[in-house]
Parts: C-alpha cells; sequence; structure tokens
C-alpha cells in the first residue's frame, strides 16, 4: 500500500507527456525513478509518490482526491467535466482537437455531418461541438486507438481526433474540417492535499522550471552614454543590474530577456555599440 500522509502525484505512463512530466518534475527536485513495469515511484527528497497513469483517468483521479496533483492534458480535463484546481498551464504538449473528414468527403462544416456517425475517444467535447454548430443526429461512437483509420474502414462518416503536426491525418488521407478545442500540458490539483506544505513548495519550483525556459540571462558592456537607450530595450524581469568596470566609459549589465526576443535584442543592443553580448541558458530561477 502507498503511503497515506505522502503528497501523490499522478503523471501519464505513456505516450505524448510522459517524458516531459518526468523532465520537469525532476527539474523541480523530484526524482522521478521509472524502471521496469513499476507504476508508482517514491521521491528520496521530498517523501512525494509519482504515480503512472492513463492521462484520460488523471482528472479523475485528481477530482475523487486519491491523488494530490496531476499532469495531463487540459482537453482531458475539460472531457471528464473534473471538478479539479488548473494550478499551471506547463507550455509543452500543445496540440488541438480537431473534426475531420476524408479529403474527398463533401463536408465543409460540422453542421454538415448532421445524422452522421463520428468517431472519438471525447465523447463529451465531440458532442458539445456538433451541438454548437447546429449539427442534429450526430451519433458520437467512442473508440479507444487508431481512430483515424476508421473513415477508411467506413465505420464512421468524421472523427475528432488530436492533431499535433497533422501528419497522421494526410497518411490516413483525411483533412481538418474544425477545430473544437486547443489543448496543452497542465498541471491540476485536488483542493485538499494530503501535505499543502509539500504542494506549495513544488508549485514554486515548478514556476521557477517554467520561467527558466521562458527566459535567458543576457550580459553586455555598454556605453555609459548609451545606457538608458540599452535599459529601455531590457527593462528586464524587474529591473537590470548595472556594474561599474574598471573603465568608467563602460557599465555591465545583466538582465532577463524572454528566449523569443533575444536575438532582436542582441541586434538593437549591437546596433548602440554595446560589446560582448551574451546568452546564458537558465535551468532553474525563483522569480
Amino acid at each position: 500500500m502507498l503511503g497515506t500522509d505522502a503528497l501523490r502525484i499522478a503523471i501519464p505512463s505513456k505516450g505524448r507527456l510522459r517524458e516531459q512530466s518526468i523532465e520537469i518534475l525532476r527539474r523541480a527536485g523530484v526524482r522521478v525513478s521509472v524502471e521496469g513495469r513499476r507504476l508508482f515511484s517514491v521521491c528520496p527528497d521530498t517523501g512525494a509518490t509519482v504515480i503512472l497513469s492513463n492521462a484520460q483517468d488523471i482528472p479523475v483521479l485528481v477530482s475523487e482526491g486519491v491523488v494530490d496533483l496531476g499532469i495531463t492534458g487540459s482537453d482531458q480535463v475539460v472531457e471528464k467535466g473534473a471538478d479539479v484546481i488548473l494550478h499551471r498551464k506547463l507550455g509543452f504538449g500543445r496540440c488541438r482537437l480537431s473534426v475531420a473528414v476524408h479529403k474527398d468527403a463533401p463536408y465543409r462544416s460540422a453542421k454538415d455531418l448532421s445524422g452522421k456517425v463520428v468517431g472519438s475517444k471525447f465523447v463529451n467535447l465531440a458532442t458539445s461541438h456538433f451541438e454548437r454548430a447546429g449539427a442534429t443526429g450526430v451519433h458520437v461512437l467512442e473508440i479507444q486507438g487508431a481512430v483515424e483509420v476508421m473513415v477508411l474502414l467506413g465505420l464512421v462518416d468524421a472523427i475528432v481526433e488530436i492533431v499535433e503536426t497533422g501528419s497522421s491525418l494526410v497518411e490516413n488521407d483525411l483533412v481538418e474540417l474544425e477545430r473544437v478545442i486547443d489543448a496543452e500540458a497542465v498541471l491540476i490539483g485536488h483542493a485538499r492535499p494530503r501535505d499543502p506544505d509539500l504542494r506549495e513548495r513544488l508549485l514554486r519550483r515548478i514556476d521557477g522550471v517554467l520561467h527558466a525556459a521562458r527566459y535567458s540571462l543576457l550580459e553586455y558592456n555598454c556605453p555609459v552614454e548609451r545606457l538608458a537607450e540599452a535599459t529601455r530595450i531590457t527593462p528586464g524581469f524587474s529591473s537590470p543590474t548595472v556594474q561599474q568596470l574598471a573603465d568608467p566609459r563602460w557599465r555591465a549589465v545583466k538582465v532577463l530577456v524572454e528566449k523569443s526576443e533575444v536575438h532582436r535584442v542582441m541586434d538593437e543592443l549591437e546596433r548602440l555599440g554595446c560589446q560582448a553580448i551574451l546568452e546564458t541558458e537558465l535551468r532553474h530561477t525563483r522569480l
């Protein structure tokens, strides 16, 4: 039996979210050890227990209080209608749930599928989408597994399925008709965790991992007369760190810059006459 007082965290046991979930927990100091067929791991540093589960079951495990925290897709949370706390959007596993049909089918919108059979793992989301679209008499058939091939087999007229790159649809002669929702990995929780203090510490650590994924540390030497312009370009998370160098004509600046902006910012700093512009990757932060 698992310990009754230890904080429990559920992550996907397989699929697109498993490895990234393990990585973010390890970077947050939860040393997950996954070996053989064992479906749980006790972290020696924190005492938390990590449980590997089907992604679609995790919202239910959290809402029922069987586990305290869980990482799964936001699509699974909505599909299950789970009563959980959305603690964090994790920024990985981004995808979309879409209606797809055969490339030669005559359908041009979800409403055109009135009276048709649609296959999906996401019965509730699919049903709600067709109702909003004004499609009537749609029979949503629950299919687990390779749903894309069901159109070719003639079992269904369309599918509602997760799309990441779209390559699987193309390989099965399907095209997207409409987007149902956008989804990504999320960290969800129960309102009354077994160890509230550890839960809060882990949330702060995960925030540090997420901020590190978003920002880079930029360091550069700036001419004193251009310092005001440079710091307008790099205002930082709160403000830049500015230090005097041995040469009074120069200042050293350290600042956090969003990764998506790094190249543009470095170009602008170079045009100002800044030198020794360096980017450093971050692994963890506390902001």
